[in-house]
């Protein structure tokens, strides 16, 4: 468990990261454990993308069944986590052989943590999810902004950590998204989750579904 401290340290530095700022990665533990204990940001995410399965299982769950939708809610959230490691797992694969092995560990460090705030900042969407309808033309507009600011945040990330100029960290930024997507689509097809096509841009921690 890591401490306030250095979980506040942890997630400033990749606020930094996000606007583009190269000296948030001394804000961040790089060494073995700090890549271990960055997973953590999962923990500190959760009562964002919490509010976010509520919303969506409140939706597509059976309405007539706690269980049916706890049961929901359950699948979405290992969706949503999947969606989150799958990738990184992916790209330790593809890292050496794309010539970033050695920025391996700082992206992971950094995306995991920025990922994190991300989910936070999709939060107001989520919590609209729970008060107004999904269709309504406000909670879709709230989704698509937060959604694109969430996409520019995470790519300044990537090309600060990546450190390898702006073609090389696009396309690690491209690559991760394409995989994020294949892992969220993946999973809710393997696990039975079907997005109704009125959800629209709204869908898991951001992701664009349905």
């Amino acid at each position: 468990m890591l401490s306030a401290d250095e979980t506040q340290a942890s997630l400033t530095g990749a606020w930094r990261l996000m606007l583009g700022k190269a000296d948030g990665l001394r804000l961040l533990d790089l060494s073995a454990d700090g890549f271990w204990n960055s997973f953590f940001a999962i923990i500190i995410a959760a009562p964002a993308l919490i509010v976010g399965w509520v919303g969506i299982a409140n939706e597509i769950g059976d309405p007539e069944a706690f269980a049916g939708r706890f049961s929901m809610l359950l699948r979405l959230a290992t969706v949503d986590i999947g969606s989150w490691v799958l990738p990184l797992i992916a790209l330790a694969l593809v890292a050496p052989r794309a010539g970033i092995g050695g920025r391996f560990v700082h992206y992971v460090v950094a995306s995991n943590w920025a990922s994190a705030i991300t989910a936070w900042l999709m939060l107001p969407s989520a919590l609209i999810r729970l008060f107004l309808s999904s269709a309504s033309q406000v909670s879709s507009l709230v989704s698509l902004l937060l959604f694109a600011l969430s996409m520019v945040l995470t790519w300044r990330m990537t090309n600060t950590t990546i450190g390898k100029g702006v073609a090389i960290g696009s396309a690690v930024f491209v690559g991760m998204f394409i995989a994020s997507l294949l892992a969220l689509f993946g999973l809710q097809a393997l696990l039975g989750i079907t997005v109704p096509d009125d959800l629209g841009s709204q869908s898991l921690s951001g992701f664009i579904s349905g």
